[in-house]
C-alpha cells in the first residue's frame, strides 16, 4: 500500500505509476534526503515531539540505509515514487512504528525543496572547484606565452596586433565574473525550507533554527508558500550554467578555428582530440565540438524550467518536478565541460611562428599609422583616409606597410618621417597600447598579478563552501 493511500480505493495504475513517478532520477539526493531526515528527527527528539528512543531508531535505521545504498545493497522502486517514500518505507519496514513517526510535522512538499537546496549548495561547491582550476589554467596559459604575439579580430577580419596571453586573460576575467555569478546563486541556495510543511507552517512547536544549525543552512525562508513553491535558485543556477556554457563555447569556437590548417595558430594535444574512421591525415577537436554542442542543451534547460514556472499558482504543484532532470543534467554537463577544459589549455601548443608571421603580412599596424600622424598634428579623419589611401596602394602593388620607402610614405603625407618604420612594427602597436587593461606587456603583468589576487580570494570562498557538509 501507498504511504498517503488512505483515501483512496483503487491502486494507482501501473502506467500513471511510471509517469509521476522520479526516484529514476531523484535518487541521486540520497544523501541529502537521509542527512535531512536525521536533522529533522533530532529536532522532534529536542522539541519533545517523538521520544528519544524513537530517535535513536531512526538515526540508527537511516545510517543502516545510507550505508546499503552505497554499498548497492537498495533496490528503489518506482511504485514508491521517489527517493523520499523509497527511503520511509524501507525505514518503517525495518524499525516499524518508529519509521513512521519521522515525518511527523513535515510533508514531502517541504522535504524535496530541503533535500534540493542542498543538492544544489554541494553542487555548487564542486562547480565552483572546477571553474576556478579554469581560471588558472587559463592564467598559466597566458603566463607561459607572455611574448606571443597574434591578430585581434574584428568580424573575423584581422584587426589589431595584441599578445596571445592577453587573449586568454580576457576569457580570466569572463570566467571571473561566472564564479562571481555563481556566489550569488549560493546565497539564494544557502536557504532551509524544512518547517514549512506542505505549504502553511505546522501546529507542531518545531524548531527550524536548530535543523538549519544542523545542515550548515545560512539562513532561512520567512515564508512557508515561498519556501515550497519557487525554484528561483534553480533558475538562478540554470541562468549562471547558460552564461558560463556561452562563454566556454565562444572560446571552444577559437580553439577549434585556430587549431584549423587555415589557422595554425596552436596545435591541441592528441589526448585531447580523436581521429577520422576514414581519413588518417584527421586530427579533430572533439572536446572543443562537444562543449559547443553541449551549451545548446544547457540553454534548453533554462528555457523548459523558465516555462514550467511562468503559470504555477501558489504553492507546490506537481509541475515542479520537473526542475530534477533539467537541473542533474545541466549539473553534470557543466561539470564535464570544465573538467577537461583545464586540461586542454594547459597542454595545447602555441605557434607564435604562425602568429607572427601573419601578422608580418598583414595591415594590423594601420591604426598606428594613423596614430602617428594624429601625433605629429593631423586630425584623426583625415590621418584615417591618409593611411587608408596607403594600404590601398599597398595592396595594388603587392607590398605591406613595412615595406614602403620614406619617399612613398611621403607621397601620402610630408609628416612621415624617418622614424615611421619603427612606429608601424608589429612589436611597437602592442607595446604602446599601454592604457588600462590594454595589451602592452605592462598591462599584462598587471593583469596577471590581478589574476592571482583573485584567485586567492576564490581560494577562501572555496574553503567556506567546503566546510559545509552532510
Amino acid at each position: 500500500m501507498k504511504l498517503w493511500g488512505g483515501r483512496f480505493t483503487k491502486g494507482t495504475d501501473k502506467g500513471v505509476e511510471e509517469f509521476t513517478s522520479s526516484i529514476s532520477f531523484d535518487c541521486r539526493m540520497y544523501r541529502e534526503d537521509i542527512a535531512g531526515s536525521i536533522a529533522h528527527a533530532r529536532m522532534l527528539a529536542k522539541c519533545g515531539i517523538i521520544s528519544d528512543e524513537d530517535t535513536e531508531q531512526i538515526v540508527a535505521g537511516l545510517t543502516g540505509i545510507l550505508a546499503d545504498i552505497e554499498a548497492g545493497n537498495f533496490t528503489f522502486e518506482i511504485a514508491l515514487e521517489d527517493i523520499h517514500m523509497n527511503i520511509e518505507k524501507r525505514l518503517t519496514d525495518q524499525i516499524g512504528a518508529a519509521g513512521g513517526r519521522l515525518h511527523t510535522a513535515r510533508s514531502r512538499n517541504d522535504q524535496v525543496a530541503l533535500d534540493t537546496h542542498m543538492y544544489l549548495r554541494r553542487e555548487i561547491a564542486a562547480v565552483s572547484r572546477l571553474l576556478a582550476d579554469l581560471q588558472q589554467a587559463l592564467m598559466e596559459t597566458a603566463a607561459n606565452n607572455r611574448n606571443v604575439i597574434m591578430p585581434g579580430y574584428t568580424h573575423l577580419q584581422r584587426a589589431q596586433p595584441i599578445l596571445f596571453a592577453h587573449h586568454m586573460m580576457a576569457y580570466f576575467f569572463m570566467f571571473t565574473r561566472d564564479f562571481s555569478r555563481l556566489q550569488g546563486v549560493w546565497d539564494r541556495t544557502d536557504m532551509m525550507p524544512l518547517g514549512a510543511g506542505a505549504l502553511a507552517g505546522t501546529t507542531y512547536p518545531i524548531d527550524a533554527k536548530y535543523v538549519a544549525q544542523q545542515l550548515q543552512f545560512g539562513a532561512l525562508y520567512d515564508n512557508s508558500l515561498d519556501a515550497v513553491s519557487d525554484r528561483d535558485y534553480i533558475l538562478e543556477f540554470l541562468s549562471f550554467a547558460s552564461i558560463l556554457m556561452m562563454h566556454l563555447s565562444r572560446l571552444s569556437e577559437e580553439i577549434i578555428l585556430w587549431s584549423s590548417s587555415e589557422f595554425k595558430f596552436i596545435e591541441l594535444d592528441d589526448a585531447h582530440c580523436t581521429g577520422s574512421s576514414i581519413m588518417p591525415q584527421k586530427k579533430n577537436p572533439d572536446v572543443s565540438e562537444l562543449v559547443r554542442g553541449k551549451t545548446g542543451r544547457v540553454f534548453g534547460h533554462l528555457m523548459a524550467m523558465l516555462t514550467v514556472a511562468k503559470g504555477l499558482p501558489l504553492a507546490y504543484n506537481k509541475d515542479l518536478q520537473e526542475d530534477k532532470e533539467g537541473l542533474f543534467d545541466t549539473i553534470d554537463t557543466v561539470k564535464f565541460s570544465l573538467s577537461v577544459y583545464g586540461s586542454l589549455l594547459r597542454a595545447m601548443k602555441i605557434n607564435g611562428q604562425r602568429t607572427q608571421a601573419v601578422l608580418d603580412q598583414d595591415f594590423s599596424n594601420a591604426t598606428d599609422m594613423a596614430d602617428y600622424l594624429v601625433k605629429k598634428g593631423l586630425p584623426f579623419r583625415q590621418a584615417h583616409e591618409v593611411v587608408g589611401k596607403a594600404v590601398r596602394y599597398c595592396i595594388e602593388a603587392e607590398k605591406y606597410l613595412t615595406d614602403l620607402t620614406l619617399e612613398e610614405f611621403q607621397q601620402f603625407s610630408p609628416l612621415f618621417a624617418a622614424d615611421i618604420l619603427q612606429a608601424i612594427t608589429i612589436a611597437t602597436c602592442v607595446n604602446n597600447r599601454n592604457s588600462h587593461g590594454g595589451t602592452s606587456p605592462g598591462q599584462l603583468s598587471r593583469q596577471l598579478d590581478t589574476a592571482k589576487d583573485i584567485l586567492q580570494r576564490e581560494q577562501v570562498v572555496l574553503g567556506k563552501y567546503g566546510g559545509v557538509g552532510l
